[in-house]
């Protein structure tokens, strides 16, 4: 089976449990890969094949015994952003270059528990702080195999960047304000945004959080297998939400009705009007939607990205960053840090807790209106990315102060996904004349993981993206 990357992760792991492949041969064939390709692609900051071929041998003796987890055998990679025992793991940051943390963090744990074989850690950019995946621990920032001039998007840019061009079956990633759902669609892939308290963050983080993990993957079924594997909380979880249904069953039906659907195209930010392909990819799906049998009514974003909003989500950057690297970092090597997240670390430092309330309130006040003014859909569907994949040092341009205006006015229709906390799922669009790739996002209600799966699954099968997904050969 020389194609093996070919296959779907549903597909690779029927093939691992029948005998039909080894997970060790499995494993070699990725690490073969990455080891031709990635020097171009700027997707992995860590290869770990010593405990890759550990991992597929514990795992083929599991399977030949008719045992293991979920995924056991299946090759993964884990976003840079999170701690895995005994694997260097540097959140992006040259300041933390030689970290090796001693233990997992939960999700990490649960992906290894279900039998994954961990072939290294998918690039990151700094404290996961842009839209983009460049940094100063990697050569190469990580770009779209589509077009490897331009980013695959951040911060989960490294691991859409492995799943496309045929470096893993599907990977782990991070979503804050966009962080999976932009990679995806840059690199023509299924990125799915779950429920706030649908996956947990590593413990003894409690307090009230924008972002969350989830899967990266070339179908929504395989993106719905990790899913149901990342999904289970830890017991000290105070916004837990555990699944009430597998969501790989969910992927294998029918809407049960038809839905309400609210789709628009039009970005809330003045300085950035909507791209013709970011509209084209919205309607291409829209009517894809009704021929499926769904109510789709085109309406004004409902809640525009005012100046103070703007500002609030930079200042709450600024706030985690700082927080970040004031944990993480000794003070005698901050001078380590990348020029953009020390501006954001200088942001963070002038915010009094008052300051940091009153950006709180103002998001949640966002967030509140784009939840009330939804009440009567089932889903929201727009594009995800406000234009092509951009080109490598587009985003600094105008100096590290530019950065936040730049990434927002591309990035500007996912953030609110983030503070409202409702699922959210990224799917292909289409290709343009220049072979660049567009997607939307399709949004359910707070908690309805199943049910837009379920709907993203049904797209799926309609749209045929598959048709025109690309895979690299190696050379």
């Amino acid at each position: 089976m020389s194609d093996l990357h070919e296959l779907s992760a549903a597909r690779q792991l029927g093939a691992l449990r029948t005998g039909e492949v080894s997970s060790r041969e499995l494993t070699e064939h990725y690490l073969a890969r990455i080891d031709r390709l990635d020097a171009g692609l700027g997707a992995f900051v860590t290869v770990t094949p010593d405990l890759a071929r550990e991992d597929a041998a514990r795992a083929d003796e599991l399977l030949a015994r008719g045992e293991g987890g979920p995924l056991c055998g299946l090759p993964l990679g884990i976003k840079d952003l999170f701690a895995t025992a005994g694997t260097r793991t540097t959140f992006g940051s040259a300041a933390l270059a030689d970290f090796v943390p001693t233990q997992d963090s939960w999700t990490v744990g649960l992906l290894r528990k279900a039998g994954s074989v961990f072939v290294g850690k998918t690039n990151s950019p700094e404290f996961g702080a842009t839209c983009y995946t460049e940094n100063e621990v990697t050569a190469r920032p990580a770009v779209t195999p589509y077009a490897p001039g331009r980013y695959a998007s951040g911060s989960s840019g490294g691991a859409a960047a492995a799943v496309a061009a045929g470096l893993l079956p599907a990977a782990h990633g991070s979503d804050g304000a966009g962080s999976i759902r932009t990679p995806a669609s840059t690199c023509h892939l299924v990125g799915v945004k779950p429920s706030r308290g649908r996956v947990s963050p590593a413990p003894g983080s409690s307090f009230f959080s924008t972002t969350t993990e989830g899967p990266i993957a070339r179908t929504v079924e395989d993106a719905a297998l990790l899913l149901d594997v990342m999904a289970q909380p830890w017991p000290g979880d105070l916004y837990a939400a555990p699944a009430e249904e597998s969501f790989a069953a969910a992927v294998t039906r029918e809407p049960d009705r038809a839905l309400r659907i609210a789709m628009w195209t039009d970005t809330g930010i003045g300085s950035a009007p909507a791209h013709p392909e970011a509209v084209a990819a919205a309607q291409r799906s829209a009517a894809l939607l009704r021929e499926l049998g769904h109510e789709v009514h085109e309406i004004a974003v409902p809640v525009p990205c005012g100046e103070q909003v703007q500002q609030a989500v930079t200042a709450w950057f600024g706030f985690l960053v700082q927080a970040a690297a004031g944990t993480l970092v000794p003070a005698e090597r901050q001078a380590l840090l990348t020029p953009y997240t020390r501006y954001l670390h200088s942001l963070g430092e002038q915010l009094t807790g008052i300051d940091v309330v009153r950006t709180q309130a103002v998001l949640a006040g966002y967030a509140s209106a784009f939840l009330a003014a939804l009440d009567a859909f089932d889903v929201a569907l727009t594009p995800t990315i406000n234009g092509p994949p951009v080109p490598i040092g587009h985003y600094l341009t105008g100096g590290v102060e530019g950065v936040p205006g730049l990434m927002l006015d591309w990035s500007c229709y996912t953030p609110w996904v983030n503070l409202t906390g409702q699922p959210a799922v990224a799917v292909p669009s289409h290709l343009d004349e220049a072979g660049l790739p567009y997607g939307v996002q399709l949004v359910g209600r707070p908690r309805g993981d199943a049910e837009v799966l379920t709907l993203a699954a049904q797209l799926e099968r309609a749209a045929r993206w598959d048709l025109d997904r690309r895979t690299l050969t190696p050379q």
